[in-house]
């Protein structure tokens, strides 16, 4: 459904059984899973159309790090054959395609409202309902909320004072112009140096007549060396995607990137380094996987960080900006790991420079361009790839309120909290995808969608049979999982960055790992084993008596 054929405002509630915010990959599975329950479902979805975060991300150079063959659906076996994908890690256009022709093939748009922001959801403890409200007034009720807004969808925004003063133009990578956009001749300023940033210096340096690329924390990115996808392979691929998606499901990444069982001092010097040769050679997010210990064994993590800083020598000419190029101070692969393609060598390109905010830090915009704390950089384009509010800030942009009229910005003040990254107590029948405490940006995003909307139908089932209103964590178990969550990332070295994984790109926010690093494995059969064991971690409530009256009743 479009803008322009959604209903008027109205001050009559519109009842349902389900409501699911957001229309990424997460939200689209969510709606064909419950809709298919027979529930009468609701989706809401700021965007235009379908696809979540490709939606918005048409910057150049826009591709995704996860190869095509894990970034995709398993659940129907007729779209895995339908579809074809064209690379190995397909660009931004062809998974705006791949969402288009699942929403088509499925028929999901007209179970979404388009162009539509929720402004606030309470829960109505008399009525046991969600009360949700969108930005034009209009009231929906319904006895499950599925948040399935995504980890990455709340951009940053520009981080620097006289935005209005500039005389160029601004782009945001997060939410790029839907129209062409010109770099031709023009002076171009990028900041931000993170997986966004690292794809789109290449596309701009093509056409731009200056490009300084401004960066505070450089990141560790490895080649990508993407291929196109024979015909031969692909078929071969179709005929083998059930025992693929198995080995998917049961492996700590859900899915099926190489890894390896083998500690990195386990083979000698010479060994070591031939392994990494050929990784580095293969590209990809293989190298990653080299060796099993990367991310608990400091010495191992800092030898291969190491190797990959002399990479960038190799290519880089100027030393001097090399030496810039290098990560220091934090292990590789505790910030998101980066792929790229001819991102150092871009840098030895005539017109590009590369300009040190740790050494100058940038001060504000003005109307000419940046000022620095070693002067102004004249500019016509302003490109920010500064990143977004993750895992919790889709789910704090708007009032979010529970039992007692508890506030879920109060309950997260110190951090989110959850159980198994699902549910929240004194959030009833509240029900959370790809959220802060499960493993969210460590595991494959689609198969972890799928698995947690999996997971909510399941107990939305078990409700439905058993004639219970509504199931919440108890607050001993939340508090568990947490314990768990907390003390699971001090074990990696993941937690020793300071990443937007644990809050630190943006000003106030909870400092804190608040993922699960056990793997999706483990996960999945944590969440497996909560409804085996008759979801004894949850308090659920009857539905109302012949009195009217609710009682609530705890499972176990």
């Amino acid at each position: 459904m479009t803008a322009s054929q959604q209903p008027t405002a109205s001050q009559d509630p519109t009842r349902i059984d389900a409501l699911v915010i957001g229309a990424g990959f997460g939200g689209m599975y969510a709606v064909h899973k419950l809709s298919g329950m027979g529930l009468s479902v609701q989706g809401f979805e700021a965007g235009g159309d379908v696809g979540g975060v490709w939606y918005w991300n048409r910057y150049p150079g826009a591709r995704c790090d996860l190869m095509s063959l894990d970034y995709c659906y398993s659940f129907s076996p007729d779209i895995e054959q339908e579809w074809t994908w064209s690379e190995q890690f397909a660009a931004q256009s062809e998974i705006l395609a791949y969402a288009n022709f699942v929403a088509d093939r499925l028929d999901l748009r007209r179970h979404f409202l388009f162009e539509t922001w929720v402004t606030g959801a309470a829960y109505d403890e008399a009525a046991n309902v969600w009360r949700v409200t969108v930005d034009d007034g209009r009231v929906f009720e319904a006895t499950y909320c599925v948040m399935a807004s995504g980890p990455l969808s709340i951009p940053k925004g520009v981080p620097f004072d006289g935005a209005d003063d500039f005389k160029g133009e601004i782009l945001l990578a997060a939410k790029w112009p839907h129209t062409p956009v010109s770099f031709e001749g023009k002076r171009v300023g990028l900041v931000g140096t993170g997986s966004t940033g690292i794809q789109i210096v290449p596309e701009v340096a093509k056409t731009a007549g200056a490009l300084t690329v401004f960066q505070r924390t450089p990141s560790f990115t490895l080649p990508m060396r993407n291929v196109t996808l024979e015909p031969d392979y692909v078929a071969e691929l179709k005929r083998n995607y059930a025992g693929i998606r198995q080995v998917a499901r049961n492996s700590p990444l859900g899915g099926v990137r190489p890894q390896s069982t083998r500690p990195f001092f386990s083979v000698t010097p010479e060994q070591r380094r031939a392994l990494m040769e050929d990784s580095w050679a293969r590209g990809g997010l293989s190298f990653l996987g080299t060796f099993s210990d990367l991310l608990v064994n400091p010495e191992a993590n800092e030898q291969v960080a190491e190797f990959v800083r002399s990479k960038i020598s190799e290519v880089v000419t100027d030393p001097v900006t090399a030496e810039k190029l290098k990560p220091r101070g934090y292990p590789i692969f505790a910030r998101r790991p980066c792929l790229d393609t001819h991102y150092y060598e871009t840098f030895n390109l005539p017109h590009v420079k590369l300009h040190d905010c740790l050494e100058s830090p940038i001060v504000k915009i003005t109307p000419a361009g940046l000022l620095t704390e070693t002067g102004e950089v004249e500019l016509d384009v302003l490109i920010f790839a500064t990143g977004y509010d993750g895992l919790t800030g889709a789910l704090l942009n708007f009032d979010v309120v529970g039992r007692g009229g508890l506030q879920l910005r109060d309950k997260w003040r110190d951090g989110a909290k959850s159980h198994l990254g699902l549910m929240i107590a004194s959030f009833p029948n509240l029900f959370l995808v790809c959220g802060p405490n499960g493993p969210a940006a460590l595991a494959n995003i689609i198969t972890l969608d799928q698995q947690n909307i999996d997971w909510i139908a399941d107990a939305i089932t078990h409700m439905r049979q058993e004639g219970l209103a509504t199931i919440e964590p108890t607050e001993g178990a939340e508090q568990g999982w947490m314990d768990m969550v907390y003390g699971m990332a001090e074990l990696t070295l993941v937690s020793k960055a300071n990443t937007w994984y644990v809050g630190g790109n943006i000003s106030g926010k909870p400092r804190g790992l608040s993922m699960y690093t056990g793997g999706f494995q483990r996960y999945s059969e944590a969440c497996r084993l909560a409804a085996e064991k008759g979801y004894e971690d949850f308090v659920f409530e009857k539905a109302a008596t012949k009195q009217g009256a609710r009682s609530p009743e705890t499972v176990g």
